[in-house]
């Protein structure tokens, strides 16, 4: 059984935008099932796809499968089996030897940024880069899953 270990952060956009980065990629995610102890999800990622398969998060580590798909096949599943869907874009940058996926979200999130740290261990040590804000890796609303359901443009104003 594989493990995902996951830090989250918000990202500050003033920041971020004077930081320098390569183009990001179109992310278009969708869930079969979402609920608080299991999601599956299909996503395409430009050309690329994965269907995966999440349990339970504990602290910031969850069990995870993920399989490669052909893209058609995420087409698919997206258009006739997601009952919930998100769109980002995608951004990885490195900062001292970490890689940071800064998601751009688009749609009813608009507005949302997210950086995700995957780490080897929970109790691993790094550095934060500048455009970081704050931590939400225990906030469950910041979860796709979630925004997928209950969008950011639908929070009330320090909820």
């Amino acid at each position: 059984m594989g493990v995902e270990i996951e830090r989250k952060f918000l990202v500050n956009r003033a920041v971020w935008n004077k930081t320098s980065k390569h183009n990001g990629t179109h992310y278009r995610q969708g869930y079969i099932l979402s609920d608080p102890d299991k999601t599956v999800r299909v996503r395409l990622a430009g050309d690329e796809a994965h269907l995966t398969i999440k349990g339970p998060s504990v602290g910031a580590s969850r069990p995870e499968f993920e399989y490669k798909i052909p893209a058609s096949d995420a087409s698919e599943l997206l258009n006739q089996f997601c009952t919930s869907e998100i769109s980002k874009i995608r951004f990885k940058v490195y900062h001292e030897g970490k890689l940071w996926e800064v998601d751009e979200f688009l749609g009813e999130n608009a507005g949302l940024m997210v950086a995700e740290l995957e780490l080897a261990d929970e109790h691993e040590t790094f550095s934060l880069p500048d455009w970081i804000e704050r931590e939400i890796t225990d906030d469950v609303r910041y979860y796709n899953a979630r925004l997928s359901v209950n969008p950011y443009k639908n929070w009330k104003e320090g909820v």
